[in-house]
């Protein structure tokens, strides 16, 4: 009697694990664009591909959680001698700090579909604590019949906070990203 209680006891607790399916990041369709100002003048934007996981249960999104991971080098601006730049030690120094990872902690706020993730986000050496602001767009098979779930995610930071500092003011401190995910079942991989 007590092997079963103990293993009833132990099934209610994982119960809520049950439906959380893991989702891996499609890596040509994930991404975090980023958005500064210059002098000004204009709202420049650049890109990095993401790759990652998301442990998403579409039942109770509040048991949901994201382990995002980009690598700096891999920055796109569409200018390359822009891309070189911002590869220096004058800002992201990517030859020490190739990788950048976001790990979320909290899901809240959640209004149908949409809702806030807070988690850690390390860029440069430096950890703090950002909150993605995430609409649910789809959740469904693709044009291929894999199962997708789509998610669109809008944030903002100081990059000063993170030890990049170059050029503020003339060059906006605040940096405004918009990322776009999506993700497959990683049974499917």
């Amino acid at each position: 009697m007590k092997k079963y209680l103990i293993a009833l006891g132990l099934s209610a607790a994982f119960s809520g694990f049950a439906s959380a399916e893991t989702y891996n990041l499609e890596p040509t369709h994930s991404y975090v664009e980023f958005h500064y100002n210059h002098q000004g003048f204009s709202n420049p934007s650049g890109k990095w591909m993401a790759t990652g996981t998301i442990n998403f249960e579409s039942k109770d999104i509040t048991k949901s959680s994201a382990n995002i991971t980009i690598t700096v080098g891999d920055i796109v601006t569409g200018v390359p001698k822009l891309d070189e730049h911002l590869k220096s030690g004058m800002f992201f120094d990517v030859k020490k700090y190739p990788i950048a990872t976001f790990v979320s902690s909290k899901v809240s706020n959640v209004q149908g579909k949409q809702f806030d993730l807070t988690g850690q986000l390390t860029v440069h050496g430096v950890t703090k604590p950002i909150t993605l602001h995430v609409i649910q767009n789809k959740l469904a098979p693709n044009l291929n019949d894999t199962q997708t779930a789509g998610f669109s995610a809008t944030a903002s930071l100081k990059r000063s906070d993170f030890g990049i500092s170059s050029y503020v003011p003339a060059v906006s401190d605040e940096i405004n990203l918009n990322i776009e995910i999506e993700a497959q079942p990683a049974a499917t991989k």
